[in-house]
Order: C-alpha cells, then structure tokens, then sequence
C-alpha cells in the first residue's frame, strides 16, 4: 500500500541550518523539497559542491587503484581540512595511478615476452651460427594460423628474387601460427625486405629494452628478463598492498564523509534563508510526526518551530510514494516496480498481484508434480539468494506459484498430466480434460471478479481524490457490469429466469446515468470491459494446452517400440512442457493483470520517496 504522507515546514535562525540539517539527515525520514515562499531565492553552494565532486573523484579513484574493500560507515564522521584533504587524496590517487601503469606495462611486456619465448625456442638450435654468411642479415616474421601454403609461396618468391642467397626456416606455434626465419646475405637483404613490404608480411622487431638486436642472440637477455618480472611486479604488489594497508581507513572515512556533504549540500539547494531565518519544507509518513517533532524539540528546544501544512489527505499531488506491505505480500512490489510507482493518493496494486497472480499461474499450471517441481527450483533459489535481494523475492513468488498449482492439481487429479489417474488419483473438482466448458466459465468468471475489482478500486481513487462525479460514474459501471453477468445467467438458466426482466430494467436506468456522470466515452470503455473479461478466456486455452502435451508425453512411453526409448522421450516432453508452463503462465498472468485489471485503476507517474539520510552504496539500497 502507499504510505500516508505529511507536510512539514521547519523554520528557525540562519545560525542554526547547519545543524539542524545535519540532525534531519541522521533521522533519516525528511524528503525535502522547495518551499512555497514567494520571492526567495534558495542557498546555492556551487563551489562547494565542485571541490567535494573532484575530491570525491580522487578518492573513489584511490579507493579503486589500491583494491580497497569498502566497509560499514563510522560512527562519527569529523569534517576534515578541505586542502589537507585534497592534498592527501589527490597524492594518493596520483601515486596509486603511477603503481598501477607501472604494473600494466610489466604485464605486457611479460604477455610479449612470452611469446617471443616461444618464437626463440623454435629456432634455439641456430644460435651461434644462424648466419652461413658472416656479412649475413635474418629477417624473423610469424605468420597466421593455417598459412602453410604461404611458406611455400614465400620460399618461391624469395629464392625469384634473391637467388639461392637465402636460407628460410619455419616451426610451427602452439598457437597455430608459423615462426619463419629468414636468412640472407647483406646484399641481398633489401631485395628480401622490399619484398615483404610489397607482400605485406610484417617482420617480428626485437623487444625493447633488451639491448639486442638480433632476436637469437637475444634469447638470454630475454631469459633473464623473464625470471626478474614476477620479482618486480611483487614488489609493485607489495608497495601498493602497504599504501593500501596505511590509507584504507581515512580513504573509507573521507568517502563517507564527502558523500553525506554532498547529500547535504544538495538538499541546501531546497532550502530558502534569509539573514536571520531560514525554512525548509519536506514530505515525511505520517507515522513518524510524533517522533519527529518530539526528537527535534528535544535537540533544539523552541527555536526550531515546526508546522504542519494543512493538505488534505491524498490530494497532494506532488507528495512523494513510498510503498510498504506486510511480508506475505512484499516480494510482489518487484513485479509493481516494473511499471512507473503509482501516483500519490492512488492504489498501490501489490496486495492484488499478491493474490491473483499465483492463483491464475496455478490454473493454468495445474498439476501436482509440476508444482512439485516448481517448488523445489524455489527453494533452490532462496538458498542461493540472499535476504532483501531480487532473488529472494523470485523464489517467493515462484514458491508461491508452485503451491497453487499444486493445490489445483490436486483438484483437477492431475499429476503430470493423467499419471495421476494411473496412480489412484481423482479430481475433487472436474475433469479438465473433458469439462472444458466448465473451465472456460470458471476463467471467465474469474475475469467477471477481477474487471469490476479493477473498476471499484478506479471507484475509491476517484472519490479519494475528491472526484465525486468519476467516482459514482465507475460505480455505475461496476454495476451494470454485474447486471449484465445476471441478465445473462437468467437468460441461460443458470439463475432463476424472474432475474432477468428486473436486471434488464435496471441495465435500462443506468444507461442513461452513466452517459450523463461520464460522456459517450463511458460506453466505449463499458464494452471494453466486456471485452477485457472474455480475455481471461486464455486462463482456459492455456490450461487445456498444458494438460493436452502433458497427455502425448505419457502415451509415448507406449509408441515408441521400446520402454527405455519411451520413457526417455517422455521425460524431454515433459521438461520441455514444463519449461513452456513456467514462462507462458507467467506472461499471460501479467498481461492480464498489466492490460485488465491495472487498466482500470492504475495510475502512474508519482515521485520516489527520497528522504535526506546518510549515504548508502547502491548495491545496499
């Protein structure tokens, strides 16, 4: 449901909005907003709020850079020196960048290293004597994987060119590339070069910072070179584990404390001061008025005046939402929250979802080991999840789910489709496989509940809101609905036919009633309900065709020749049946509660409750 909600208006000396403001965000209850107070101009802390934004930036890059865990907000949170502490995060941030580069440019050349290692060990038997000419010149190039018949070509274009002044090796890679060497004598090395240019084969250069050229005679350096990197970057590990070690506290601390001043400077932007006064306005629930002027008179004494703004209750149009439901119903506010928070002195739709959206997924589930199986996937789910998460609130609703379909299979006799004949079963209720006709008026009927449902809570909002005329136009709606489900039931004997000419006079007077309160477009609204209750004929359609697969899974364990192969197939049907009975239920279940019912009610667009507190990271809101 929506939380009632209060206007406050707090005013006392300009002296005291420091503390006061600090008081209001540890109560943690205030949405402030702008007051209505014409010609003042509220207090503005642009600079402020810059130097806390660039501080907050080297801090949280600090925070990053050194790997450092975040922790419970402190206790107390003194307010530091504005440049000591820009000094220190800033010095911080700059040399846990630095430590960080440093690392980055280790590791990669670790990663080339690597494979210049591997392009070496190929040709390592040619050191010392990988000329046959001493005024020779190697040229060392890796090709791409499966470029085989390149080395051939390569060969052939290279002894055209060159004569047989040339010598050309080649090792495959273990990553499927080619490790070519080329050597040449010194005068027929341009040739050789101008030709993989003209070719576009890229040689291999020699890795800097190894003081070789020669990428054989290398080898060595490289070696030694290899084995001195894990010792350099655990020293960088280690300096930049000690920095952390020695920061983490204050850095933790300063990003609580920039955060709770950037809330608060942002919440000064709502506040109007003069030189000696200021207000501030805000929303809070109105459960906790008491303890709010209690608490600030207790902090404050009389200097602090609090009033409450004289709105009358749910037509404020500009008070914030915030919903709260008792625990059986809560997990559903996942599924309102996928659509805009409704409107402030409308109806929160939770407690409804909460009761019909189980009960719909259940009927057109409808089977014991089905819901059996459902259940244990939730219960797998709140094993894995964790309290207050959205998956905690899935395994709910899935548990939910299960226990309805399991509550109508047992109804219905039916235990992964007719199985449960074979073991004894009976339905309590009927038969879904024949009685279709019963089932699409049992859908039905529940449309009937749900529509008007929709149309008595459109009802409430409107009278809630102060729309007298709406409100008894939706009544007569809701009305006239119900005479026509009578009028029709009389007609068919279904009800004593004595019913019928007195609903139908009674359909007759509140025709013309309802164009008078609402215009020609209640009409077309009127047939649209009609039309939204014979939708839930899908309740129906979707349950027969679920029964219907579940049936061909069992009569293939029969039509296959063998059991073994039988029993296999039957078993992907019905996980496959299963799989389609978790995701349609769940689809159809929302359009006919997002198009249907919410339709009729619904009505979006209300602010989030936001109140001035401390800061939280958003993986704990």
């Amino acid at each position: 449901m929506i939380v009632s909600m209060s206007r406050v208006r707090v005013a006392g000396p300009a002296g005291q909005l420091e503390r006061v403001l600090a008081f209001v965000q540890d109560l943690g209850v205030l949405h402030l907003v702008r007051p209505e107070i014409p010609r003042a101009e509220p207090l503005r802390h642009d600079g402020m709020t810059r130097h806390c934004r660039r501080l907050l930036d080297d801090v949280e890059a600090a925070i990053t850079l050194l790997g450092i865990a975040p922790t419970a907000p402190p206790k107390h949170l003194p307010e530091p020196s504005a440049v000591a502490s820009a000094r220190f995060a800033r010095r911080l941030r700059r040399k846990a960048a630095k430590l960080a580069k440093q690392r980055a440019a280790l590791e990669d050349q670790k990663v080339m290293l690597l494979r210049y290692r591997e392009f070496f060990s190929a040709f390592e038997s040619l050191i010392g004597h990988e000329l046959a000419w001493p005024d020779g010149k190697a040229f060392y190039v890796v090709l791409r994987a499966g470029a085989a018949a390149a080395v051939t070509e390569l060969r052939a274009a290279i002894a055209k060119a060159v004569g047989e002044e040339v010598e050309l090796l080649d090792r495959p890679l273990s990553s499927g590339e080619i490790a070519v060497l080329i050597l040449v004598s010194n005068a027929a090395a341009p040739k050789v070069a101008k030709l993989l240019a003209d070719s576009r084969v890229q040689e291999l250069p020699a890795p800097a910072g190894l003081g070789e050229t020669n990428l054989l005679r290398a080898m060595p350096a490289l070696k030694a070179r290899l084995a001195e990197l894990p010792k350099e970057l655990a020293a960088i590990d280690a300096e930049r584990k000690a920095l952390a070690d020695t920061n983490a506290a204050e850095l933790n601390r300063l990003r609580w404390w920039l955060h709770d001043k950037l809330l608060v400077l942002e919440a000064r932007a709502r506040v109007h001061t003069g030189q000696h006064l200021f207000v501030l306005e805000g929303w809070l629930p109105e459960t906790q008025k008491e303890r709010f002027v209690e608490q600030l008179a207790r902090a404050f004494g009389p200097e602090i005046v609090v009033e409450f703004l004289g709105l009358e209750r749910w037509k404020a149009t500009n008070a914030p939402v915030t919903l709260t439901n008792p625990p059986l119903f809560k997990p559903f506010e996942i599924v309102t929250r996928m659509l805009p928070l409704p409107r402030y002195g409308s109806i929160d739709p939770t407690p409804f979802l909460a009761i019909f959206f189980p009960a719909f997924f259940g009927l057109m589930l409808a089977d014991l080991g089905y819901g059996v199986v459902l259940g244990g996937v939730a219960v797998l789910l709140r094993v894995k999840s964790k309290p207050g998460t959205t998956l905690r609130s899935v395994s709910f609703i899935a548990g939910a789910c299960a226990l309805f379909s399991a509550l109508f299979g047992v109804l219905f006799g039916e235990l992964f489709g007719t199985l449960g004949h074979a073991v004894g079963m009976h339905p309590l209720w009927f038969n879904r496989e024949e009685a279709i006709v019963p089932f699409l008026a049992l859908s039905v009927s529940l449309g009937v509940v749900h529509v008007s449902l929709g149309l008595v809570l459109a009802a409430i909002t409107a009278w809630r809101r102060g729309h007298t005329r709406e409100a008894v136009g939706r009544s007569v709606a809701t009305l006239m609905v119900l005479l026509t489900v009578v009028a029709l039931l009389a007609a068919f004997k279904l009800l004593p036919g004595a019913l019928l000419t007195p609903t139908v006079i009674a359909l007759l007077v509140a025709f013309p009633i309802l164009i008078a309160l609402e215009g020609i477009v209640a009409l077309i609204e009127l047939l649209s309900s009609f039309g939204h209750i014979l939708s839930y004929a899908r309740i129906m359609a979707l349950g027969t065709a679920s029964l219907m697969l579940a049936v061909v899974a069992n009569k293939m364990v029969g039509a296959m020749g063998s059991v073994v192969v039988g029993v296999v197939f039957a078993l992907l049907f019905h996980l496959v049946n299963f799989a389609i009975g978790i995701f349609s239920p769940t689809i159809h279940a929302l359009r006919l509660h997002s198009v249907e019912f919410l339709g009729k009610f619904f009505s979006p667009g209300g602010a989030e409750y936001r109140p001035l507190s401390h800061w939280q990271p958003q993986h704990e809101r």
